[in-house]
């Protein structure tokens, strides 16, 4: 018997491995399955988007109600949230508004000194809290394509508040409620909203199409 050689290691002699790559059919499989997901992902995610932004848009005039009557007990003075048609897409800016009355001339209306971007109003016992009215923009919101907004009662663009925060119903017609849904073209991408405003001046974000007794209703 011969002795192997001291000191040489055996090597294992082994074959290298093929490479396996993705055939055509293979290759044709994926993009299919890909397409179908991207179809199928693509207009939920669309909606879902959608409702997303309608949600902003209602809490965009939530925070218009609520500055225009934290404005008016803070100054102690009328205040006002009026609403102008955006020209770029056709949803409602809004700016807040604030007047002091004087001896014989309320804060109704047209009637008084009101508060403007550039100047304050006339009467302001506190120089030193001089306000200027507010604004803001919807031109982020979606176009009419997408999202529809109807106000309460139908062509009301102001709504009044008391020094109290209380809405002043000597004001008519006084805005109470702002409806977003989606337009008919985009029907069913997500669930109606409407912003309704109390009589005690708080703003609420609801579901229209809700029970009276769920939470998530409007109020009366």
């Amino acid at each position: 018997m011969l002795d192997r050689p001291q000191g040489r290691a055996v090597r294992a002699v082994t074959r290298p491995r093929r490479m396996r790559g993705f055939t055509l059919i293979e290759a044709v499989v994926v993009v299919a399955i890909m397409g179908i997901m991207l179809a199928v992902g693509l207009p939920s995610m669309s909606d879902w988007l959608l409702g997303r932004k309608a949600l902003a848009a209602a809490v965009f005039y939530q925070d218009g109600f609520a500055l225009a009557r934290n404005t008016a007990i803070a100054h102690n003075s009328h205040s006002r949230l009026v609403l102008t048609e955006n020209a770029a897409n056709g949803k409602m800016d809004w700016r807040v508004d604030i007047c002091f009355p004087t001896s014989g001339v309320p804060c109704n209306g047209d009637a008084g000194t009101w508060s403007s971007a550039t100047a304050d109003a006339d009467g302001d016992p506190d120089p030193d809290q001089v306000f200027r009215s507010i604004g803001r923009s919807a031109e982020a919101m979606p176009g009419a394509r997408d999202l529809s907004l109807a106000v309460s009662p139908s062509g009301a663009t102001e709504v009044y508040f008391t020094p109290l925060g209380w809405v002043d119903t000597t004001v008519a017609p006084r805005l109470a409620r702002i409806d977003l849904a989606p337009s008919l073209t985009r029907a069913h991408a997500f669930a109606p909203l409407a912003v309704v405003l109390t009589l005690a001046g708080i703003a609420a974000v609801c579901d229209p199409a809700a029970a009276a007794h769920d939470v998530r209703g409007c109020p009366p």
